[in-house]
């Protein structure tokens, strides 16, 4: 197909990054998408199809980013969607823990954007989504690194979307998705809980993900904005 886009899916081997990998190729859109192991990330792309391209990417290594990258093409999309959790108390503070969380997703995120930016299409079809978080603004014990990086993700939005313009650069803010892996094994009375705080008694789910990132990629009106999948929790 000749207008077939590239989408770019950093942390695409599983979770909500697997999802969405799945549907650019069902939209007939090619994906590369990236884990830590390159032998897992070609084994998930050869699952998804012939549009699937798997690569090696660390973001906690930031140096190894751009031999990692290197055979990747021109790029109409790029979701960073890795993620890493962490509680880590202030009283039982792990240094080393913080810090590969920080520059996994604050100077990893950043300089996968910088190695990809000689390939990102320069005008307002190409989109970027960066992937935050709700503990940015609801915080739990243990959270202060994650509750962090995530409030730099918005700053990071703001600034790159001035920086990189006519290519936009927006952010998703998931709060609990029922169906995730890390939460869809949680104990029945534990969602039952997060869901009474919702307007509507629901959880979002990865597919309202799915759907909010490819807004992102395809809205040419969109760029600098943060927009929170979360069922409506804040306002309750």
């Amino acid at each position: 197909m000749s207008d077939q886009k590239t989408i770019v899916v950093i942390g695409g081997t599983s979770g909500i990054g697997l999802e969405i990998a799945k549907d650019v190729v069902a939209r007939g859109d090619k994906v590369v998408l990236s884990g830590r192991d390159l032998g897992r990330a070609q084994e998930i792309a050869a699952s998804i199809g012939e549009d699937a391209t798997g690569v090696a990417v660390d973001l906690s290594e930031p140096h190894s980013i751009r031999e990692g990258l290197k055979d990747v093409g021109i790029v109409n999309g790029l979701v960073l969607v890795a993620i890493e959790r962490d509680a880590n108390t202030v009283r039982d503070y792990d240094i080393d823990r913080a810090t590969r969380l920080v520059v996994l997703k604050l100077v990893g995120y950043t300089e996968t954007i910088h190695v990809l930016s000689d390939r990102l299409v320069p005008d307002g079809g190409t989109g970027i989504v960066l992937f935050g978080g709700r503990a940015k603004d609801l915080p739990y014990p243990g959270s202060t690194t994650v509750s962090s990086i995530n409030g730099g993700v918005e700053g990071m939005t703001v600034t790159l979307a001035l920086e990189l313009a006519p290519i936009r650069v927006n952010a998703l803010h998931p709060g609990i998705i029922g169906d995730s892996p890390f939460w869809a094994g949680k104990p029945t009375e534990v969602l039952d809980g997060h869901r009474r705080r919702t307007p509507g008694g629901q959880l979002a789910e990865m597919v309202d993900v799915v759907d909010a990132t490819q807004f992102l990629l395809n809205n040419r009106g969109i760029s600098g904005t943060s927009i929170y999948i979360d069922r409506g929790v804040r306002v309750t």
